[in-house]
């Protein structure tokens, strides 16, 4: 978990090992996003590079617009009319970034973005997914937090650009949280927006933006609050995730209020956590959540 305002000093609080590695499932979808926006930053391949389904472009895979369904590059529905959560999209964008930079994306994705951010464990095989293939530490995702928080690798219109919905209105599923109307979603990662029920919590912004996965774990950027909070599990996503991930974000943003007006520059430390391993398993026992297609 970190966060802090902008220009001054971060708050960081920290629980578990930092150096243990974990999948990340599709939470590898927001590296992923960023090594194609570099990319078209770079002028390798564009966002309005035709991409995918006749139709549709690298925007749309990005943001689950292009129509394809979720596992293969069968097409459902034309571009820009539902939005369909599609691993095939992303693992097209890597194609085409491989193909246009002559490289395997697994390096690409080292050289862009694994590398500059110091994200010294994480790993993608030439094997792996790009949509949900990364392995890596809490220390890994906390860098990628960072670069999310406040950005360095791409510009700040990039950045803009990626967060903010993209073609709006459309109506989809959120996986394991049901259909919602709209499904706003930015050019790689998940937008809060007005969506009922959600994985973050009922205090976040609509502005927040971020990812969770099968692997059971998530991260999430509020640019509102200026925090971002980072979990990582052995646990596969389920009922308890739906069910603990919610609160636990209420209580992180409802104690950063808490220690931010006395002293915003104060460190909150690895051995002063903010919200404990128990606090965070009593808050996932007995619920349950409607069982959809999965992150």
């Amino acid at each position: 978990m970190g966060g802090g305002r902008p220009g001054g000093p971060a708050l960081i609080a920290t629980v578990g090992d930092l150096g243990r590695a974990f999948a990340w499932a599709s939470v590898t979808k927001l590296a992923t996003s960023l090594a194609a926006h570099i990319a078209a930053e770079e002028l390798t391949l564009p966002l309005d590079a035709p991409a995918g389904p006749p139709g549709a472009t690298v925007a749309h895979l990005l943001s689950h617009a292009s129509g394809l369904a979720p596992g293969n590059r069968t097409v459902l529905a034309p571009p820009g009319q539902r939005r369909i959560y599609s691993n095939a999209g992303y693992e097209w964008v890597a194609d085409l970034v491989a193909e246009r930079a002559e490289m395997d994306f697994s390096e690409y994705l080292a050289d862009a973005v694994l590398g500059p951010l110091a994200m010294d464990s994480a790993r993608l095989g030439p094997a792996d997914s790009p949509a949900a293939g990364l392995v890596g530490t809490l220390g890994d995702l906390l860098a990628l937090a960072a670069e999310l928080i406040t950005p360095a690798l791409v510009s700040s219109t990039t950045a803009d650009q990626a967060r903010r919905v993209a073609f709006p209105g459309l109506a989809g599923t959120l996986p394991g949280f049901g259909r919602q109307q709209p499904c706003d979603w930015g050019l790689g990662p998940e937008i809060r927006g007005d969506k009922r029920p959600h994985w973050t919590g009922a205090s976040n912004s609509p502005s927040t933006f971020g990812h969770f996965g099968q692997a059971g774990g998530f991260l999430w950027v509020d640019p509102v609050a200026h925090v971002a909070l980072a979990v990582l599990t052995d646990r596969d996503f389920g009922p308890w995730a739906a069910a603990a991930w919610p609160p636990l974000a209420d209580a992180v943003l409802a104690e950063l209020r808490e220690a931010r007006p006395s002293n915003p520059g104060r460190p909150l430390l690895p051995s002063a956590p903010l919200v404990t391993e128990r606090q965070i398993h009593a808050v996932g026992r007995g619920a349950r959540a409607p069982e959809e297609e999965q992150p």
